[in-house]
């Protein structure tokens, strides 16, 4: 991974799950991975995106009203 990725961490695999639907759906580049060791979540899983698609993501998931912990560069 380098320096054009962000994940987005999240509480459970299921929102994960609804946030890569989501994404896909917009035609958005977005895959699950397991969350990198140097960062913490309460799930194993996140969801790597490209860093240059973050404001549309932020953007996408207020308005689904989609919770998330952080979003974190990579």
């Amino acid at each position: 991974m380098s320096a054009e990725y962000a994940v987005i961490l999240v509480d459970s695999t299921s929102h994960a799950l609804r946030i890569e639907k989501l994404l896909n759906g917009q035609g958005l580049t977005c895959k699950l991975i397991p969350v990198p060791r140097h960062l913490s979540s309460d799930c194993g899983v996140c969801v790597r995106i490209l860093k240059q698609d973050l404001p549309t993501v932020e953007i996408l998931l207020n308005e689904h009203q989609i919770a998330f912990q952080s979003i974190e560069g990579l």
